[in-house]
């Protein structure tokens, strides 16, 4: 199951980034050969309209448009090259812009469906799933020492005198702090499973007030709170543009100590840490696998417009030379240096791979 969400995910992606480019070429009165789903060898066809053939395709990782002339010299006007240099560099930007416009309706809908979040005291009774979660655990605590971890939920409570069941980080404090060092029964869910953990609480923990009988965790609330359509359309804008300049300058640092082989592949995943993520979220709930996906399209875009041959951005400077020199880049040179930019790619991608297996195998 991970792998088909995986797979949706990803192909949904690229298909919204060719039909930016499929929009953006009839527009500009491009001619539009076919527009596949999936790559070839062709399964069958769908059908024609304007001029364009529609293909469903054997291979079910993406999709592509064939524009005439998008790459080898063609005449006449419908042609991709015989087109203006703006309208060629607006119709190869178009993907970028469509894989940002999709990211912003993923975030939009993933408030709207809700994701789990921090709560305000006034949020909790209305919340949908609301529990108590371990933010953090200190090193060397009862609660360290006794296995509680960060992200663990604390569902009930109990010691000899009473038991705590539900209600904000002040009473749970409240019931520890009266627990006096008793011994507490903890029920805690962790990855979807319950359990029972003992702990006792001892003085000198918490260092803003040592008298205080103390686990050693930071707790909040955490719950879903569904956004009005009007608020998720509104936040979902800034968000995007938040998540979209931090990638910015993620990526930017990132290809930098690519290219001077200083590049920190911990943080980074391929394919199968993607697919891991993927399901992982599909788990948490549809709010947060809508949130995941518009972060890899929102990367799938940037990366696309880095100036790399083979990529739109390098398509792009392509453009700015010619318009720049006023004559064509000869087709041989494009395509040579088209080739080492794709063999780049995968050969990165092929590193990133590798350190994810490593990963698993680690």
């Amino acid at each position: 199951m991970e792998v088909l969400i995986f797979l949706i995910v990803i192909v949904a992606l690229i298909v919204v980034h060719e039909l930016g480019h499929f929009i953006a070429a009839k527009l500009t009165g491009m001619r539009v050969d076919e527009f596949g789903l999936g790559y070839p060898p062709r399964a069958l066809t769908l059908g024609s309209a304007g001029g364009t053939r529609y293909t469903l395709n054997w291979l079910p990782f993406g999709g592509f448009v064939k524009i005439y002339g998008e790459n080898s010299e063609a005449a006449g006007e419908p042609a991709f090259s015989s087109k203006s240099r703006p309208a060629q560099a607006f119709v190869l930007a178009a993907g970028v812009l469509m894989n940002l416009l999709f990211a912003y309706l993923l975030i939009a809908g993933a408030l709207f469906a809700g994701t789990p979040r921090a709560l305000a005291p006034n949020e909790i009774a209305g919340a949908k799933g609301a529990e108590l979660a371990v933010a953090s655990v200190l090193p060397g605590s009862p609660a360290s020492r006794a296995g509680i971890l960060s992200a663990d939920s604390i569902l009930s409570a109990s010691d000899p005198t009473g038991s705590w069941h539900s209600g904000d980080p002040e009473s749970f404090t409240r019931f520890v702090g009266a627990s006096g060092g008793a011994p507490i029964q903890l029920e805690i869910k962790r990855n979807g499973s319950e359990k029972k953990v003992g702990v006792a609480a001892e003085r000198g923990v918490a260092p803003s007030d040592p008298s205080r009988y103390a686990l050693g965790v930071e707790v909040a609330n955490i719950g879903i709170v569904p956004l009005s359509l009007g608020a998720a359309l509104t936040k979902g804008a800034t968000l995007t543009w938040q998540i979209t300049k931090l990638t910015t300058f993620g990526l930017l640092h990132f290809f930098y100590g690519v290219f001077t082989l200083s590049a920190d592949l911990s943080q980074v995943a391929g394919p199968i840490g993607i697919a891991g993520a993927i399901g992982g979220a599909a788990a948490a709930g549809l709010g947060n696998l809508l949130a995941l996906a518009a972060v890899i399209s929102i990367n799938l875009a940037l990366i696309n417009l880095l100036p790399v041959p083979a990529l739109d951005g390098g398509r792009l400077l392509f453009v700015a030379i010619e318009a720049i020199t006023r004559r064509p880049i000869k087709a041989v040179v494009a395509q040579t240096v088209n080739s080492i930019g794709f063999a780049f790619l995968i050969l990165l991608m092929a590193v990133v791979t590798l350190h994810d297996l490593s990963k698993i195998v680690g």
